[in-house]
């Protein structure tokens, strides 16, 4: 399961490189994609402190400068690696508050999967505003990476 965690965190590194780099191509960033994709940053960096049992320096809506997101993103990137990396249990439970302050726990592998999961939901929503916009979108399939 640390091999399928590690290679969906590559994906997941790689959609959001090729996202940044189109992102920066354009004369300006809309509004949504900043949202939606400052929002990307910073729920995958919540779950990471929530997992090391950290508070956030992110609130879940918080909007960055298109100038921190690569930094960002690679700081995710190399958290959530050392997690999967120095886990001795997927199966282990996390407990943790949401945002709203109730408390839950769920094993870290499901955790890990909802980081990549939650990640390309919001991708989709920044590339069908691209295609409403006229511009072509990169192609992120994960069958596209894996070829």
């Amino acid at each position: 399961m640390k091999g399928f965690l590690q290679q969906l965190f590559d994906y997941n590194f790689y959609c959001n490189k090729k996202l940044i780099a189109q992102c920066g191509s354009q004369k300006v960033i809309s509004e949504n994609c900043t949202r939606l994709f400052s929002h990307i940053l910073n729920a995958h960096h919540i779950w990471n402190q929530r997992i090391l049992g950290n508070s956030s320096e992110y609130s879940v809506w918080q909007e960055h400068p298109f100038a921190h997101w690569e930094d960002i993103h690679y700081d995710n990137q190399r958290s959530s690696f050392e997690i999967i990396t120095n886990a001795s249990d997927l199966h282990k439970r996390v407990e943790y508050e949401n945002s709203e302050g109730r408390t839950f726990a769920n094993e870290l592998q499901d955790i890990l999967f909802h980081v990549v999961n939650h990640s390309t939901h919001h991708r989709a929503q920044i590339l069908k505003d691209y295609r409403d916009s006229g511009i072509a979108p990169e192609p992120l399939d994960y069958i596209f990476y894996k070829r």
